[in-house]
């Protein structure tokens, strides 16, 4: 493989690392699914699993990092058939315009992507210059103007798709993984009813815990009460701040503050050492007397204890860890990636 090859997988590795970054449910598990099975219709279109496995399990398992066996599985079928979903959105546009398919995505994709510019390719450098592990701007310069090209063109061809789906009712129904994770007594907001439940191990300390924080936020504020949202503790043995902050945490539930409190703890990420979790007891105008007690005999360190041992049990590797409905999200992700998922889940509700 030539350098530039190299420095080209090197760059599209650090993007997929970056984008995985990462410090109960009363969905039902269902029968297995057969190669026969229809997974998704699009239009007057069928996709079977064994058309999905035709391309999935061509695909490398470093694709898909340290995923568990079926977490892989279920992300190779997944991206398989929105490939093929794609495909049959296009081909039925095509014959209704009676063009062919490569001038209709000439016309509706290619012709509408713009060249990266030299200013754009410099500023990505600049940004991400310590993921490149110090390559200088010109050894790279071609594969991040290539990314930057790919990334444009990714994002006309799904406006493309996502306008092509309001006119072609899409169904999937490709099962994926879950994992039962229970809510225990665990701090949570939401309706007990609601149609998607999200439970995340977290941990204070976390920078990336920290970055999901507003993503977390939106998701909530979009869906309303059709979500209910349940945090776990996670601390990482390698933050020694993180255990004794959950605790505290703990403290301020008991006093039914967990959610101001937990929301002062990241809005101040870098305070979190014995007096900044005593003075934000007090910002919060808990009972200090009763937090400091609580926060100086450990009284919930078995409940933090229970916290990570339900972690370990569900595979939790690193935080922050999602489960929506049972299916696992991790990393700081973007809302993109919470939606599809809730939308999914919701559209299971309804059929």
């Amino acid at each position: 493989m030539s350098r530039a090859a190299n420095v080209a997988r090197a760059l599209a590795l650090a993007i997929v690392l970056a984008s995985w970054a990462s410090c109960s449910t009363a969905a039902q598990q269902s029968k297995p699914q057969i190669g026969a099975d229809i997974v998704a219709t699009v239009g007057s279109t069928t996709i079977t699993l064994a058309q999905v496995d035709e391309v999935a399990l061509q695909q490398p398992a470093s694709n898909f990092g340290s995923a568990k066996l079926a977490q892989a599985m279920y992300q190779a079928r997944r991206a398989a058939l929105d490939e093929l979903v794609a495909d049959a959105l296009i081909a039925q546009d095509a014959a209704a315009r009676g063009v062919t398919r490569d001038k209709l995505v000439e016309q509706e994709v290619s012709s509408k992507v713009t060249t990266p510019t030299d200013a754009e390719v410099e500023a990505w450098y600049q940004t991400n210059k310590d993921r490149l592990r110090g390559a200088p701007l010109d050894q790279v310069r071609p594969a991040i103007r290539a990314y930057l090209g790919q990334e444009r063109t990714r994002t006309v061809r799904q406006a493309y798709l996502d306008r092509l789906q309001t006119k072609t009712r899409v169904i999937i129904t490709l099962e994926p993984p879950r994992q039962a994770v229970k809510a225990a007594e665990s701090p949570a907001k939401g309706p007990a009813a609601a149609p998607v439940e999200i439970v995340e191990f977290s941990d204070f300390q976390c920078p990336y815990c920290l970055a999901a924080h507003p993503t977390v936020k939106r998701v909530l504020d979009t869906y309303g009460d059709r979500i209910r949202f349940v945090y776990r503790h996670y601390p990482l043995p390698n933050h020694p701040n993180a255990r004794p902050a959950a605790e505290a945490a703990q403290c301020a539930n008991e006093q039914g503050r967990f959610w101001p409190y937990h929301d002062r703890l990241f809005e101040n990420s870098s305070k979190l050492a014995d007096a900044d979790l005593r003075q934000a007891a007090a910002d919060l105008q808990l009972d200090t007397t009763r937090f400091n007690g609580c926060l100086e005999t450990h009284k919930y360190k078995d409940a933090v204890d229970a916290d990570i041992k339900a972690g370990q049990d569900a595979g939790v590797s690193g935080t922050p860890a999602f489960f929506i409905n049972g299916r696992e999200l991790t990393g700081a992700q973007p809302f993109e990636a919470f939606k599809r998922i809730i939308d999914e889940e919701l559209s299971l509700r309804k059929q």
